[in-house]
């Protein structure tokens, strides 16, 4: 394999949180791209947008790296006292963030600690609709969690469909769900059902 393929096959640190969250919804994003545009990342979008006018403190710097087999482009890189963090913004209606956050900020952190080649061990989730931002202590089990997440999603095929989630409440509001049709098949084809949250809908 060239260098050149190599690249090409990168994984974007966003695509991490999308397969956390669901690894069958991320199937139909990145194969067949019948995902429309959320209004919760339009909106995220537009903070993003006013927050990197504010007075100048935010940076959107672009980081890649072809042995982490990642790339992305961080909110807010900041320094204080020498030492760099970074800054994942969320709209989070909930107030809160979830793991798939967790594993998208330690991929950040992965790359940033590879471009300055120093140790960064914590970075923060900001959360618009508390406005208060949460201190991640990037763990072994992170680390872990980012390199087999990135395996999992180049090892991919456009062939294989992810089973479903194995919490159906995740389905709600899902722009996904046309496509992945998880109460149907689950009726319709109830062994693929098996040992998921939707054996009950069969």
């Amino acid at each position: 394999m060239t260098r050149t393929n190599f690249r090409d096959e990168l994984v974007h640190v966003s695509a991490l949180q999308e397969y956390v969250y669901c690894p069958r919804r991320y199937y139909y994003q990145r194969y067949h791209d019948q995902i429309a545009t959320p209004y919760e990342l339009v909106d995220g979008r537009s903070k993003h947008a006013a927050q990197s006018r504010r007075g100048g403190w935010t940076r959107e710097r672009y980081f890649r790296s072809d042995t982490l087999g990642l790339h992305g482009k961080i909110d807010l890189v900041e320094s204080d006292r020498g030492s760099l963090t970074p800054i994942e913004r969320k709209r989070a209606e909930s107030g809160d963030y979830y793991p798939s956050d967790e594993v998208q900020i330690a991929a950040y952190c992965l790359l940033l600690e590879e471009a300055i080649g120093e140790p960064v061990n914590v970075g923060y989730i900001y959360l618009y609709s508390t406005d208060e931002r949460h201190a991640i202590h990037i763990t072994e089990e992170h680390r872990d969690a980012v390199s087999k997440i990135v395996s999992r999603i180049q090892s991919m095929s456009v062939d294989s469909i992810p089973p479903f989630t194995d919490n159906p409440n995740k389905c709600n509001g899902c722009s996904a769900r046309e496509y992945c049709m998880p109460a149907e098949t689950a009726q319709l084809e109830p062994e693929r059902a098996q040992g998921t949250g939707w054996e009950d809908h069969a």
